[in-house]
């Protein structure tokens, strides 16, 4: 709460900018003595019957003393915020603290009255649930925690915009008025409601930028060449359904048209409105060129202009200002230093961006940050000797260069209720909201495939992202624990892909192989289990095979039901029945169709004839001289790359790949992800203790921050606050001489253990820092003698006295506050196998049951925990519910940033907490649970 002496400071973290229900963006900011001329046009553009439903009365003009109130906020008691578009006022709201009363209040009143004037060209686009989000992100601030709104029954538009928040509602009637109350905690359905509003306006705003009705290039040059050009060349020859037109101010005066193109000096002079202007002209000249969309009303911008923050400092700013012209006029951008956009839909066609071809329709949809990557994934996926060989296509493209405004997180927006994307493939060089991304993909990951590479985890200079302090493996784990199949390189992204977009999802990890070399099916059987697959013994059909017998073997092996996918591995062989390309093609093909619910994969080796004749029946190959074109650059392409197989409409296509590992390695992702899916129709819960005392702990909490504003706890504060969500570390007594240390031990009871807490030797019992299992007092001392002998003075060991704990397998228990991707929840072997290979697994807070199970059995080193090599299993239950606990604590507290319990010894009945250490620090902020915004610039 602000104090008397900076109760009038101008909020600026307030402002945002938002995207509404069509797309376009508003900002939001709060209202200012400045702003009179501003609020007086915008009441002057309102109709009466608006101004009546506000004012309940005929209310045609504001007068002097209303614009000093309405413009005149203490930002406490008197708040008012204004949506703009071009710097004008498109809607208005604002709430007065009042008291029980009803009359004007401060603080600690917690009610205030709230009322909204949305001008009526806007109303519709949901602007007013946008400013309902901030105002009472606001009125929180300020220690206001409910709302009450009186409105005309007949003003049905603004009782829906209450109603459909989500918040916890009472409703009444009285004198002819609906009067509503409304808490202002975020409830369930409220966070729902809100996010399914973000869903919708971000994927609207994508759509508009790549389904236009018309386009503009801003900057086409007069002579072939360049990069506008470029682009007009490209849109055109992509048959692009929509308007097209050249922009360029030195076109001569006189020039109408170029290359069948209508001509403009000046987007000005374009009398039909344009959707979407391309803007390829040097940086310098942008901000002019922006302007003029903003002026036409264009609804986005694909900006391949460079010189923006990959150029440094003064690019940064350059771009920052680029973000804030656009979103003035409420237009998104894709880029700057963009490659472009593409879409394949017959009903657009568009190819805005520097690919000199349109790629072949299919089901996939395709995001990179970076231009050179873009290229290479297009070019694999359009040759017909790679990728996806012509057969299964790509249904978008989206280049973001800078990514300064339209993200992968938006594109995963538009992808999730795309009906023509099955399979999302996405490179990512950065990831600037790793919670916001690792939701979407949840979610996007429960409807369709979700591939992803992610960059090393530098972002590229151009991208503008909040730093995060988890390693890259931990990402990693995290985006896989969301569903995203994680995979390394191009290579495997495409192979992946290729896969997913029309196989059947593998019911299991049971594996047939079949084919003709027994050498090649047993390499393939390697592959698999070296993926954690379960192959069955290969099936040789010997070098004399058949196409008969291929089809044979094949529909077989479909019809095992103890087979869930079938890998069938393919060499050239010479004699009279030896199948020839097509034959063998067709084989499989028609054998597969028969049993279309279990994938089928072929790996072939150096045999570019198959490969074309696999796809040779695309309905979308070229044809003629396109189509012996291709099938030449097939058979000579080196090294061979992935191809399919068309069957007839509605059956699913063959994916074939050139080495038996890149095929396993496809499937076992495709695996993986399916019992993902299965398994994420039923998350789990999490649990309730009932001896879990929140409001203890968070009053801990509070006296403890009071001492400053970051603090790590001490041993007897770790053990309380610990101890009120049922975790009781064992007391460990300081011992600074060896009676001090005899004197512990009888207190706790022989026998103990004696340990250096000194940093250097802290978890460190290879360096000989521990003592245990000390019968009695004479082996204490002998101990404390030796340790003071071999490590220096007690000053510097810091001993401690410990009761033995049962034997069992050594732990590590970690939890982290992470300022981008959130709370995280980390388990691991103590020692070697955590600190040396980082066998480390993690997840997301808050844990449920089933994901502490699977964080458990995640580490490569889990048989250790369930009885490896005869050893006695641990109470892995025991563990869980730790897991569980310390889960609650982070995720109830946030001011807990940071937890660790080292070690934590499993036995088999019961688990020891024998070190632990507590971080508190005020709570980062949760922008994910805030209103709605685009990210700042």
């Amino acid at each position: 709460m602000q104090s008397a002496s900076d109760r009038h400071e101008y909020p600026a973290h307030w402002e945002a900018d938002v995207v509404l229900r069509d797309g376009g963006t508003a900002r939001i900011r709060p209202i200012t003595v400045d702003d009179a001329e501003r609020l007086v046009s915008f009441y002057e553009q309102v109709s009466d019957e608006s101004k009546y439903y506000r004012f309940f009365a005929p209310y045609p003009r504001l007068s002097a003393k209303d614009v000093h109130r309405f413009t005149h906020h203490d930002f406490v008691d008197r708040v008012g915020l204004a949506a703009t578009v071009g710097g004008e006022f498109i809607a208005t709201v604002r709430y007065d603290r009042i008291g029980a009363d009803g009359m004007a209040a401060s603080a600690p009143a917690d009610e205030a009255e709230v009322a909204f004037l949305v001008q009526d060209a806007h109303q519709g686009r949901g602007v007013a649930s946008a400013l309902l989000e901030h105002i009472a992100a606001v009125a929180r601030e300020r220690g206001i925690r409910r709302f009450a709104a009186e409105v005309l029954p007949a003003n049905t538009k603004m009782i829906k915009v209450f109603t459909d928040a989500g918040y916890t509602q009472k409703r009444s009637f009285e004198d002819g008025v609906v009067r509503l109350e409304f808490g202002l905690e975020p409830t369930e359905r409220s966070v729902a409601v809100q996010r399914a509003r973000e869903q919708r306006a971000e994927a609207h705003s994508v759509g508009r930028l790549l389904a236009p009705g018309s386009v503009a290039v801003v900057g086409v040059g007069r002579a072939p060449g360049g990069v506008g050009r470029s682009v007009l060349g490209n849109l055109r020859e992509a048959g692009f359904t929509g308007r097209l037109y050249a922009v360029n101010k030195a076109f001569p005066e006189d020039l109408a048209e170029l290359d069948a193109v209508p001509a403009h000096r000046s987007l000005r002079d374009v009398a039909a409105p344009v959707d979407l202007a391309v803007v390829a002209v040097p940086a310098e000249h942008v901000p002019e060129a922006v302007a003029e969309c903003g002026e036409h009303g264009v609804q986005g911008l694909v900006v391949l202009s460079a010189g923006y923050a990959e150029s440094g400092p003064d690019g940064r700013e350059r771009q920052r200002q680029l973000v804030r012209q656009a979103r003035a006029y409420g237009m998104r951008i894709i880029g700057p230093n963009a490659f472009g956009v593409i879409n394949t839909s017959p009903g657009v066609r568009l190819n805005a961006s520097l690919a000199p071809e349109m790629p072949r329709a299919g089901r996939i949809g395709l995001f990179a940050q970076s231009g050179a990557i873009g290229i290479a994934l297009l070019s694999r996926l359009h040759r017909r000797g790679g990728g996806v060989t012509g057969v299964t296509g790509v249904s978008t493209f989206v280049s973001s260069g800078n990514r300064a405004d339209v993200s992968g997180n938006d594109v995963l927006q538009y992808w999730y209720d795309d009906p023509d994307t099955d399979v999302a493939l996405m490179y990512l060089e950065s990831i600037g909201n790793p919670r916001k991304f690792t939701r979407l993909a949840r979610r996007t990951a429960a409807a369709k495939p979700l591939v992803v590479v992610q960059g090393s985890g530098s972002a590229p200079q151009g991208h503008a992202v909040r730093a995060t302090r988890l390693p890259h493996a931990t990402v990693s784990a995290l985006l896989r624990q969301a569903g995203v199949i994680r995979v390394d390189t191009i290579t495997e992204l495409v192979d992946a892909g290729l896969l997913l977009a029309r196989q059947p999802l593998p019911p299991g990890p049971r594996v047939a192989i079949l084919g003709n070399s027994e050498s090649l099916g047993l390499l393939t059987y390697d592959a698999c289990l070296s993926e954690g697959l379960r192959p069955l013994p290969p099936s040789d059909l010997t070098t004399e095979a058949s196409a008969e017998d291929f089809h044979a073997a094949l529909a077989r092996a479909l019809a095992d039901e103890t087979c869930d996918a079938v890998v069938v591995t393919a060499i050239p062989a010479i004699g009279e029945r030896s199948p020839g390309d097509a034959e063998l093609a067709q084989a499989l093909r028609s054998a597969a169709a028969a049993a279309p619910a279990k994938p089928v994969l072929v790996v072939h080796v150096e045999l570019g004839g198959l490969a074309a004749a696999l796809s040779a029946a695309a309905s979308t190959a070229p044809r003629a001289e396109g189509a012996a074109r291709a099938r030449a650059e097939a058979e000579s392409a080196a090294p061979p790359q992935p191809t399919a197989v068309e069957a007839p409409e509605g059956a699913h296509l063959i994916p074939a790949y050139p080495a038996a590992e890149r095929a396993v390695r496809a499937l076992a992702e495709a695996v993986r992800y399916a019992q993902w899916r299965r398994e994420a129709g039923d998350p789990g819960k999490v649990p309730e203790y009932d001896d879990i005392d929140e409001k203890g702990a968070a009053r801990l909490i509070d006296g403890l921050l009071a001492r400053g504003q970051g603090l790590t706890l001490g041993a007897e504060e770790t053990c309380e606050l610990l101890g009120r969500y049922g975790v009781r570390p064992r007391r460990a007594i300081p011992a600074p001489t060896p009676d001090e240390a005899a004197r512990a031990a009888g207190d706790l009871g022989y026998p103990v253990a004696l340990k250096a807490t000194a940093p250097h030797l802290r978890h460190r019992a290879d360096l000989g820092g521990v003592r245990l299992d000390l019968a009695d007092e004479e082996q204490l001392r002998r101990a404390y003698a030796e340790l003071t002998e071999i490590f220096g003075k007690p000053q510097e060991l810091r001993p401690v006295v410990q009761a033995m704990a049962p034997r069992g397998v050594d732990t590590v228990v970690r939890a982290v506050i992470d300022p981008a991707a959130g709370a995280v929840l980390s388990f691991g072997l103590a020692g070697a196998a955590s600190q040396l290979l980082g066998d480390m697994a993690h997840r997301l807070v808050p844990v449920t049951d089933r994901d502490a199970t699977s964080l458990v059995r995640s580490i490569r080193t889990a048989p250790l925990l369930f009885g490896w090599r005869g050893s006695t299993p641990v109470d892995t239950p025991a563990l869980e519910e730790l897991l569980l606990r310390v889960s609650r604590l982070v995720d109830d507290h946030p001011e807990v940033v940071a937890v660790t319990l080292e070690p934590v010894v499993v036995a088999p009945h019961g688990v020891s907490v024998l070190g632990a250490s507590v971080r508190l620090a005020p709570p980062p902020a949760r922008g994910d649970l805030g209103p709605r915004t685009l990210p700042a610039y």
